[in-house]
């Protein structure tokens, strides 16, 4: 099969006179992807010998530390204390030391600006001192603190153009990192006036907040608890593209989706690739992925085929919610470089094709003491139930609370491609607890008001609570409609787009579980104030209330039905299709409220953001409009001329051989010119409509106003103009069609 292709590639290229210059490229890049083979990757080494090579971890900062300087960095990382400077000299001269026996020539402060990736100025350890002569010189104030250009990231109006300055400050909880030759120190990003830039900065924040609230909590079953952490494990699905074939697509290169493209005649219908055999340059590429992780210390674990075919996924085993968000986009970056290695072109973006799977980036969610415990994790007592029940009822009350504000932190325009499709749970936020531990909520609502019996109270733990165990035990179906389901012992995000920063979600979700928890822990002192009533009838009076709160945000069905989009409505629960009318829950009165509160984020930094996510989305929607306007135009319509006249001279020559019954040789033809005609003019029409309404939308001053505008005006015209070259696609020669197509792209490997 394959020689069969090759020699039709091949004879294609050599035709060149009757083909464009996009279908050359298009067969030059077909013939190339036939030569592929798999890159060797050596593995001599085991990964746990592998595992944190090039990371300053506890057992490198005892060796390059003085006992004071790693003590200091501990209780930092323990406690939030402050790094005195001149202990802070110490560590960045064991830390450069390190780093220069691994080869680094380079440092920098690795931060996350609100572009989305990671950013980086490298800085030599290096410095003069006279006499031509020179050292290696990192001291403290380099470690700790920068000061980058700031002029040109996302500001949202938080300082003027003019005033370029900001700083990066290091932050001791997630290590320091050696890639290639450069030391990087994961960093916060900051304002001249201390506003936030980043998205680390209201993570760690919002995580000293749920660390305080929890702990307060978990108290009421354990009063050896003094610190818990909120814990993620991430899963990245991915798209894997040939390099050659991507480096074919402009919509690919410029806008990382196909704009345009007929979906092929097999797609993921038979379910084939799914954990399927990973193919070999696949796995090769996956293979120098997870050793190069390793080394990083990320702690990648599970990799297989998704649905889609090219489509993949890889996830890492859970950790700190700060370290895991880190690694995430770390590893997004070490992706793209090796896929490089490898003669592939990754694809992050949520629907890069039509008609198939799109991907997502599942975010887990726990919540962790420092005794060893999972809060969200079943215990063997009824009193260790009782705290899972106390954390995952409360969960739920704060996402039931909040469900608009955990909308708004995944929308984009790359992930309103993909919610709502039929592998992603809708726009509509659902919690899905599955059937058990729906009864169990059933029978807690149930609790009599007040005090309860010693009766009532031994039945209660004995024969609802005490059987959570042995219910969870097979409880292990997952809704996959459901954008916020309980999956054992942790809630699996699962709306949060391929593309996104775990910060933005997590940031969101522990501010409101905390807010939550804070409450919760008022209303019980409130009823066991003055001895008024035990703590555990108090605990159990406040979870009755909120089952019953919150029992809208429930749903056990099918998430895709047009039946729970009219429940949802009937319950009260918004439907926020879009990005533009989603960010709309950012930037409210009560939500404001609850960011500065917390201390998470003040209102500056909030309308910032708002006004940075609706920014980008009007920059997404124009660049997109913008290559597609230039490809229908300067490639679809100029191919379908070509094939058109192609077409009309062989119609001609029918005229001269079947001269006295001509239109009945030359029906077909005609008709298939005529059909290329309505076409190239429709295409033609709209997108001088689509320019117009691009031009009338950019007139607008308010951000939101053009951002609905656009949403509204300007990007219904894409399916239009693209159902039409998709149509033309189907009726044009093979041979000179100018995109490389869906087949291709999905089974080239």
């Amino acid at each position: 099969m394959w020689g069969c292709k090759k020699i039709i590639y091949i004879c294609a290229i050599q035709h060149t006179n009757n083909i464009t210059a996009m279908a050359t490229l298009r067969f030059q890049a077909l013939k190339e992807t036939l030569n592929r083979k798999p890159v060797e990757v050596e593995e001599k080494e085991r990964r746990s010998e592998l595992f944190g090579r090039n990371v300053f971890t506890e057992s490198v900062m005892r060796q390059f530390l003085t006992k004071e300087a790693y003590q200091s960095v501990r209780e930092a990382n323990a406690t939030g204390k402050k790094i005195d400077r001149t202990i802070a000299d110490h560590i960045s001269t064991g830390m450069k030391e390190w780093a220069i026996s691994k080869g680094a020539t380079h440092y920098t402060h690795w931060f996350q600006p609100l572009t989305g990736t990671t950013a980086e100025k490298h800085d030599a350890f290096f410095e003069t001192i006279g006499d031509g002569l020179a050292i290696e010189k990192f001291g403290g104030g380099q470690l700790v603190q920068q000061e980058p250009d700031a002029s040109s990231f996302p500001h949202g109006g938080i300082r003027n153009t003019f005033e370029a300055r900001g700083y990066t400050a290091w932050d001791p909880t997630s290590p320091a990192f050696i890639y290639g030759t450069t030391l990087c120190i994961p960093s916060v990003f900051v304002s001249y006036t201390g506003d936030a830039l980043d998205f680390k900065t209201p993570l760690l924040r919002a995580l000293h907040a749920i660390d305080e609230a929890a702990t307060d909590v978990a108290k009421y079953f354990d009063k050896n608890v003094n610190k818990v952490q909120a814990t993620l494990g991430w899963e990245q699905e991915y798209f894997l593209i040939d390099s050659a074939l991507a480096s074919s697509r402009p919509d690919i290169q410029l806008a990382g989706r196909t704009l345009l493209g007929h979906s092929p005649a097999k797609g993921q219908q038979l379910d084939d690739h799914y954990f399927g055999s990973i193919p070999p340059r696949v796995l090769s590429f996956m293979r120098e992925l997870e050793k190069e992780c390793m080394i990083l210390g990320v702690p990648v674990k599970t990799r297989h085929n998704e649905v889609a075919p090219n489509q993949f996924e890889l996830a890492p085993i859970f950790e700190e919610a700060n370290l895991a968000v880190d690694h995430n986009s770390l590893l997004m970056d070490i992706m793209q470089r090796i896929a490089e290695r490898h003669n592939f072109t990754v694809l992050f973006h949520e629907k890069p094709f039509a008609g198939i799977n799109g991907s997502g980036k599942h975010n887990n969610w726990s919540l962790s003491t420092d005794t060893g415990v999972n809060l969200l994790g079943p215990g063997s007592t009824p009193m260790k139930n009782l705290q899972f029940l106390t954390f995952f009822i409360n969960t739920i009350k704060a996402v039931h609370d909040h469900e608009e504000l955990l909308r708004a932190t995944i929308a984009s325009a790359s992930n309103d491609h993909r919610l709502g499709a039929n592998e992603a749970p809708p726009a509509i936020i659902s919690t899905f607890i599955g059937s058990q531990l729906t009864e169990v909520l059933d029978e807690l609502e149930k609790v009599t008001d007040g005090k309860l019996s010693p009766q009532e109270k031994t039945e209660l733990k004995l024969n609802v609570v005490g059987k959570i165990p042995e219910i969870l035990l097979d409880n292990t179906d997952r809704n996959r409609t459901s954008s916020f389901a309980f999956t054992g012992n942790k809630f699996e995000f699962r709306a949060v787009g391929s593309t996104a920063n775990c910060a933005q979600p997590m940031t969101v979700l522990n501010s409101i579980v905390a807010k939550q928890l804070k409450e919760f822990k008022k209303e019980v002192d409130s009823l066991t104030k003055g001895k008024k009533m035990k703590k555990d009838d108090a605990i159990f009076n406040v979870l009755r209330e909120y089952i019953k709160d919150s029992k809208n945000i429930r749903f056990e069905g099918d998430g895709y039905s047009e039946e729970w989009e009219k429940e949802a409505a009937k319950r009260g629960l918004s439907n926020n299709r879009n990005t533009p009318e989603a960010l709309q829950a950012m930037v409210t009165e009560e939500n404001i409220k609850l960011f500065e509160d917390l201390n998470v984020m003040n209102r500056v930094e909030v309308e910032a953001r708002h006004e940075i996510e609706l920014e980008e989305y009007i920059m997404r929607i124009q660049i997109e409009s913008r290559i597609l306007g230039d490809i229908a135009r300067n490639h679809v319509i100029p191919t379908a001329i070509r094939y058109q006249n192609i077409l009309i001279k062989n119609v001609r020559g029918l005229k001269e051989i079947f001269e006295n019954d001509f239109k009945t040789h030359s029906k077909e033809q005609v008709e298939i010119i005529k059909e290329i005609s309505s076409h190239i003019e429709t295409i033609n029409s709209e997108i001088t409509q689509m320019i117009e309404a691009r031009k009338q939308a950019n007139k607008l001053e308010d951000a939101e106003e053009k951002a609905f505008a656009y949403c509204n005006k300007v990007k219904p015209y894409f399916e239009s103009i693209r159902y039409h070259c998709d149509k033309l696609e189907l009726l044009i020669d093979d041979e000179i069609w100018p995109l490389t197509k869906y087949r291709e792209l999905l089974f080239t490997r």
